[in-house]
């Protein structure tokens, strides 16, 4: 690891300012769990660490009925797992952020970085996609907010500008008879990185689907939407048929990556048992199999 230096803005500004300033030459630290392990392996050598540990109105949770949830950039994956007010409206968020790498990057890595890295292998952007989040993004120009589709761009990159930071995500009030399902596979009950996973948010009577988002990760570069098993569903009583034939479009309409953890049509078939396992949990169609959690 080459020597660089360890900056503390005061401000998201102050840190705006740094980072227009310095260029490619610096990196913003949060976490630092994927930052380090990079510059360990001389992935990455900047000259300049910008770190937001200092801007304490980067953290925290809050719930507001007509806002809805508002999670500051640095809150960390444990902070937000345990939270009661995001068990409490969004179950699925906390039951994701639980799962999230292992204890120790759970405890240290920040929500907000983990968008900013823009793994494709990661649990929380597939996540907030099915939940329609927004991220707010502050620069020397002010502030902009996207929506998570927009804010992912491809494969390890974001919309960021050079001198912007993430500094919040929101999503909508919860709406009654609203919920969501997480799942994801596993190659063994010991990996950390999903192979594929499947995010499952709808407004449903029993069975009966009203409205549905499902957005796949991990086997994609970028999570996505799929839009074409979303119309399947809607505004239609929910089977294990129509829950398979929904599962098969997920599977047919994403391109799969392929490299050393799996080529892309074993990523394809698991997709396609992810997707219908969780469309089978969501609408309470009796357990399905094949795929660790």
């Amino acid at each position: 690891m080459r020597d660089f230096d360890f900056l503390q803005p005061a401000s998201v500004s102050e840190a705006a300012h740094m980072l227009a300033d310095l260029g490619d030459e610096c990196r913003v630290i949060a976490g630092g769990t994927a930052l380090m392990l990079a510059m360990r392996q001389r992935m990455l050598t900047p000259t300049h660490l910008v770190s937001l540990g200092a801007l304490q109105g980067l953290r925290g949770i809050a719930y507001d009925a007509t806002q809805g949830l508002r999670i500051g950039a640095l809150t960390r994956h444990a902070e937000l797992a345990r939270s009661p007010l995001v068990q409490q409206h969004y179950p699925m968020l906390a039951s994701m952020a639980s799962r999230v790498a292992n204890p120790q990057v759970r405890n240290q890595g920040t929500i907000g970085g983990n968008l900013c890295y823009a793994d494709p292998a990661t649990d929380p952007p597939g996540c907030l996609m099915a939940l329609d989040a927004e991220v707010v993004v502050s620069g020397v120009h002010g502030d902009r907010v996207m929506g998570i589709e927009d804010f992912l761009v491809d494969y390890y990159t974001t919309a960021l500008a050079p001198d912007e930071l993430l500094t919040e995500i929101r999503i909508a009030p919860s709406e009654p008879g609203c919920s969501g399902v997480y799942s994801r596979f596993l190659r063994t009950a010991a990996e950390h990185r999903p192979l594929a996973s499947v995010a499952v948010s709808a407004r449903r009577s029993g069975a009966h689907c009203h409205r549905i988002r499902i957005a796949v990760g991990a086997s994609t570069p970028i999570p996505l939407r799929l839009r074409r098993a979303e119309a399947l569903l809607a505004d239609k009583a929910v089977t294990p048929a129509l829950a398979a034939e929904a599962a098969d479009i997920v599977a047919t309409d994403i391109e799969p990556v392929a490299d050393q953890r799996g080529d892309a049509d074993y990523r394809r078939d698991m997709v396609r048992v992810v997707a219908r396992r969780a469309l089978l949990e969501l609408f309470e169609l009796g357990a399905d199999q094949g795929a660790h959690a």
